[in-house]
């Protein structure tokens, strides 16, 4: 009796999931991720073109003192853009959920969503690893902190990054009829479990390992290794302006941004693709995964609108260049207001009211 209850109790479990024990059974309904899916990306659209755009106008036009941080941060600019820039294709396919722009667009699309994810990875990682060399090591590390070595390792991250996202956008059919009577196109979402259990599993091995794990454990022992330092009391003689509080701050950042963008969504990605390729099977394990990944992948596309933040903490020059900007509109606007109080008071009725006044005093 005990056992007949309990199989009942699991069979309950699994329908009111939407799924049953037997996997030629399973019902795949994920249909909720579309108006998640169009709300997000749209609200990340508006908010990281705007953030994108402020810091292309800081990078291009107003920053004259260019480093090796600010050479990581231009290139995340560039991915941010790229990216941003893709979103309303995506908005108008979760909306009509009908992909009508062509086959080369979507393979683009696809191609640029993982350049951004594991560029900004990357990039978050190489400015890790500069401040880490800066402040732990801040004599030995004169010679490779250089602006010639930043641009090799943002060539690095570039060759890396369009290594793994080339082929999962352009060699794979990414674009397909959703059936044989109707006219409507999928894209993003109609790989194959042969596509996944032959190229793709290879693809998200590469790119969980060399985009994720490793720069993640970059991450934390740079910022373990910054702390320590910070500890130690002769870290303030020597770094004389040097601010605990302030380099803190930036790191508590940069961490925050890192795992809450991207731990979710990559973690759920390997089991997304041992489902897909019959490594891990079973229907609560398919329904789990599938429920997740939409909701991880809408976070994970938060990161063009935090990388700014990431900026600002970062970059003293940029700090110094936005207070320097905000100085000279606050002081062009009350400069504009003192015109405009001047320009009334040399009204020709002023100027009467003056003349009579003056009279009046005589």
């Amino acid at each position: 009796i005990v056992y007949y209850r309990f199989f009942n109790l699991q069979a309950y479990n699994f329908s009111a999931l939407g799924v049953t024990p037997d996997n030629s059974k399973c019902v795949k309904n994920d249909d909720f991720k579309y108006p998640l899916y169009s709300s997000v990306f749209s609200l990340v659209f508006v908010v990281g073109l705007f953030f994108n755009m402020v810091a292309v106008y800081i990078f291009w036009c107003t920053l004259k003192l260019r480093n090796e941080t600010t050479t990581y941060m231009i290139n995340l600019v560039v991915s941010d853009s790229l990216f941003v820039l893709s979103l309303p294709f995506r908005i108008v396919y979760f909306i009509k959920r009908d992909w009508m722009f062509g086959s080369v667009l979507c393979k683009i699309s696809v191609a640029l969503f993982y350049t951004n994810m594991y560029g900004s990875i990357l990039f978050l990682t190489c400015i890790s690893v500069d401040r880490f060399l800066a402040i732990v090591h801040p004599f030995r590390s004169q010679t490779i902190r250089t602006k010639r070595n930043a641009k090799l390792a943002c060539c690095t991250v570039w060759i890396m990054v369009l290594s793994g996202s080339i082929p999962t956008g352009f060699l794979l059919d990414t674009t397909s009829p959703k059936n044989v009577n109707h006219s409507s196109n999928f894209c993003f979402e109609n790989y194959s479990k042969g596509q996944w259990k032959t190229e793709l599993s290879k693809v998200v091995v590469f790119i969980e390992t060399v985009g994720f794990i490793i720069p993640l454990m970059v991450n934390v022992f740079c910022s373990v290794m910054v702390l320590r330092t910070l500890r130690k009391p002769q870290t303030i003689s020597r770094g004389g302006s040097l601010n605990k509080a302030k380099i803190l701050r930036m790191i508590l950042v940069h961490l925050f941004i890192f795992c809450f963008c991207f731990i979710p969504y990559n973690v759920n990605l390997m089991f997304y693709s041992m489902v897909r390729s019959n490594v891990l099977k079973g229907c609560y394990a398919e329904h789990v995964v599938r429920t997740i990944y939409p909701i991880s992948l809408c976070i994970a596309v938060t990161n063009c609108c935090f990388d700014p933040v990431i900026y600002y903490f970062t970059s003293d020059t940029i700090q110094s260049s936005i207070r320097h900007k905000s100085t000279v509109w606050q002081n062009g606007a009350k400069l504009f207001d003192r015109l405009q109080m001047d320009s009334t008071q040399s009204s020709p009725r002023s100027l009467r009211t003056n003349m009579f006044n003056n009279e009046s005093t005589v």
